[in-house]
């Protein structure tokens, strides 16, 4: 999952700051930081984070089983609605550049799009056109990247503003609740046609859009001056190659992105009740909320690199699981292992480009960016491509996460092996 956009990059990079950090400030800053208490600001980044990732980006995976049931989806059409998606973020995090100057406008501008992309989806059926799924897909996903990129871009400068720019990295655990908020919804109203739920969630996604709106309309609206941005944010020398960074993240976006689409519909090839395969979603997105609370609170001086590492191994073992045992307990612990990972391995991964790259680190977290979205659109494909066959007893979904596995492990072996806390890391703050 990318934080950027061209050079929207720069507006999001106090997100990775660490959080306990006190940021440097002028008596400029100090002047216009203290208006106001910052939690409306982290608020209406949770709350926005939450529902342009839990319902515009991620709420098809748990509907999309209840698609197939329902009889207006099939498992092929499934993966390239994903696809589109992926494909639409990509172009959204690339585009994101242009609401620069005011990203709180785009922010909500982004908002109403997901929420209008989400109520149109219950309009999807098989007398539809044929391209209306993916075409409300990817416009879902670039609305999603507008959203994440303005989130990163308006909130984290004003709390740079405020002084308090450690509280950014909290806005990232609405990331999580999003999601186990739309899967809980899909789980607890799975008995309902897809169609309904898709409504149901456009309503959740239109309030949360008012509530963004409510909060943030007394707030400052300026992207953040350079000075600003270098604040709030922590500079280490490089310790490993750029290229091979690039491809790490790559390969983390496709090892995550079959789980992060698949796994409520593996599931329900174990378990027909909705009640018991609809549970792997929440799963997912609390494991991701409490992964990112936890790395706020308590690991902050742990090097990136060996972090990244741990989180990318961890995932391999939530990748691998599910091919060792065709059993819910295995789909459900993969659900944990991965969704407690992604989020973790997105942020520290974009922590160590701006290390590697302290002077201009735009261009290589743009790289990493393309290679991640590059990663997560070749998930769906190649189980598009692979199709309904069987090999060694494996199905495209098997084979998939299988190769997901082993580049996961290969990758995380190379981050720790590589990856040496310097003398500043063990310096306290």
């Amino acid at each position: 999952m990318a934080l950027t956009g061209n050079s929207a990059i720069r507006d999001g990079e106090a997100a990775l700051a660490l959080p306990d950090q006190t940021p440097m400030s002028t008596p400029h800053h100090t002047s216009t930081a203290s208006k106001g208490a910052p939690w409306p600001i982290v608020a209406s980044g949770l709350v926005a984070l939450a529902v342009a990732m839990g319902i515009g980006r991620f709420a098809f995976t748990p509907l999309m089983p209840l698609m197939m049931r329902d009889g207006t989806l099939s498992a092929a059409a499934g993966a390239e609605w994903a696809a589109a998606n992926y494909v639409g973020y990509l172009v959204g995090a690339l585009t994101a550049s242009g609401f620069a100057r005011d990203p709180r406008r785009g922010l909500l501008l982004s908002l109403v799009g997901v929420a209008l992309t989400t109520v149109a989806m219950a309009a999807v059926d098989h007398d539809g056109p044929a391209g209306l799924g993916i075409g409300l897909r990817a416009l879902a996903g670039l609305f999603s990247a507008w959203a994440l990129v303005c989130a990163s871009g308006w909130c984290l400068a004003e709390l740079a503003r405020r002084g308090v720019a450690q509280f950014g990295a909290w806005i990232y655990t609405g990331v999580g609740l999003g999601i186990a908020l739309a899967g809980t919804l899909a789980w607890l109203g799975g008995i309902q046609p897809a169609a309904r739920l898709w409504l149901e969630l456009g309503l959740v996604a239109g309030l949360g859009t008012v509530l963004v709106w409510s909060l943030s309309r007394r707030q400052g609206t300026a992207p953040a001056r350079i000075e600003e941005r270098e604040a709030a944010s922590l500079v280490r020398p490089a310790r490993s190659g750029q290229a091979a960074l690039v491809l790490c993240y790559g390969i983390f976006g496709f090892g995550y992105i079959v789980p992060a689409t698949f796994l409520p519909a593996m599931a329900r090839a174990l378990a027909s009740d909705p009640r018991v395969f609809g549970l792997t979603w929440p799963l997912f997105g609390l494991a991701a909320a409490l992964s990112v609370a936890a790395v706020a609170r308590w690991l902050t001086r742990v090097p990136r690199q060996c972090l990244w590492a741990v989180a990318q191994g961890v995932m391999a073992l939530g990748t691998g699981l599910p091919l060792a045992a065709h059993a819910l307990w295995a789909v459900a612990a993969s659900a944990i292992l991965v969704g407690g990972t992604f989020m973790v391995a997105t942020m520290a991964g974009l922590q160590l480009a701006r290390e590697a790259r302290p002077d201009n680190p735009t261009p290589l977290l743009a790289r990493m960016t393309a290679a991640f979205a590059a990663g997560q659109i070749v998930g769906p494909v190649l189980v598009r491509l692979l199709g309904p066959g069987r090999w060694a007893g494996w199905d495209a979904l098997d084979c998939t996460g299988a190769v997901a596995t082993v580049l996961l492990v290969l990758t995380a072996v190379w981050l720790w092996r590589t990856g040496r806390p310097s003398p500043e890391s063990l310096m306290p703050a």
